[in-house]
């Protein structure tokens, strides 16, 4: 019987009025490759690991505590051992607000900040420690939205295909931010900035194989904006609504996955708590359905390695959800536990 592994970040404390965690930390857990069933293995106790990276050879696994700042976030090292338990390897200070999400490139750990709106750098050495903060790259400005987007408040990291280009989706400015590589140096590109629609809200990004094409979940609008490399710099080149015709609530858009086959795209909706199902063909998308989750506030979801399951957490009802992935890109459900308290996030191993 074949079997794969991820693990599943959680909120174990009351961060706002919204978000009220009883997570237990890290969870690793095991998914049967075949009926789609899963099991947790193991539980690392910390606070509030809100979203989780992995090292490109599968050793080690980093984490933000996602705290205010005054209540002292951190950045956290573990070694994944052979049984795929967690071992605390070490960890640093964060220098923001509300760290939400974390990318490893290379040899560095990047986190962005929400409430503080910046994009921290951490160096790990041979031994997948993290070292001191190197650069803390802090953003500016507001947009139209008075309540959400009266300041930068960066959402997401995410390294471009070519391991070069960096770019930070900020929902607070409708910019993600570029930066590149250059002498083993994270350096600012504004050149390469990419603007999105006013009032977006842009939180996360994902790219094609090639990183020709680029998807932007908007969380403000729940628009996709779809984004193209013309020229060596990216621009908006259409915009598709991830709502039904039918939704009278406010937009909340909160997570955006592409198949492993290039052939679909996945987006979340809290509130209506749904997954939209597009296709892909060159630069247009094509509505395929929604799949209603029959949970509460679906904040995350991963697609298996396999391209066979998909993963959802829901980080109110506690429900997490396999969905088997049709030829056709539709959903069926096979497997519902709430076992894991509060999870919002999802990491396979490669």
């Amino acid at each position: 019987m074949l079997f794969s592994t991820f693990f599943i970040g959680s909120y174990t404390q009351k961060l706002t009025p919204e978000i009220f965690g009883s997570g237990d930390g890290i969870s690793t857990v095991q998914l049967n490759e075949e009926t789609g069933e899963i099991s947790v293995l193991h539980t690392k106790k910390t606070v509030s690991p809100s979203y989780l990276t992995l090292s490109t050879d599968n050793k080690y696994l980093y984490s933000n505590t996602e705290v205010i700042e005054e209540d002292s976030p951190v950045v956290q090292a573990y070694e994944i051992k052979d049984d795929s338990s967690l071992g605390l390897l070490n960890e640093q200070p964060i220098l923001g607000g509300c760290p939400c999400h974390i990318e490893a490139l290379n040899d560095r750990i990047l986190i962005a900040c929400y409430i503080s709106g910046n994009m921290l750098e951490y160096p790990i050495d041979e031994s997948g420690r993290l070292l001191m903060c190197a650069k803390n790259h802090q953003h500016s400005g507001s947009s139209v939205n008075l309540e959400r987007q009266e300041a930068a408040h960066a959402h997401q990291v995410v390294a471009h295909p070519n391991k070069k280009d960096v770019y930070v989706c900020d929902l607070g400015i409708d910019t993600v931010k570029a930066y590149e590589v250059q002498e083993n140096k994270l350096t600012p590109n504004p050149q390469k900035d990419i603007s999105i629609r006013k009032g977006g809200g842009p939180r996360h990004l994902v790219f094609n194989k090639d990183g020709s094409l680029g998807y932007v979940i908007n969380e403000l609008t729940s628009a996709v904006s779809v984004l193209k490399n013309k020229g060596n710099k990216f621009n908006q080149i259409g915009s598709y609504n991830s709502l039904p015709d039918f939704y009278q609530g406010a937009p909340s858009a909160s997570a955006i996955r592409i198949h492993p086959n290039g052939k679909f795209l996945y987006v979340g909706n809290r509130k209506l708590d749904a997954i939209t199902i597009f296709k892909m063909e060159e630069d247009v998308l094509n509505l395929v359905g929604y799949k209603h989750t029959n949970a509460n506030e679906l904040r995350e979801f991963n697609i298996s390695p396999s391209g066979k399951w998909l993963i959802a957490c829901h980080q109110n009802s506690n429900d997490t959800i396999v969905y088997r992935i049709r030829g056709n890109g539709k959903l069926i459900e096979v497997y519902r536990t709430k076992e894991i308290k509060t999870p919002v996030c999802v990491a396979f191993l490669k």
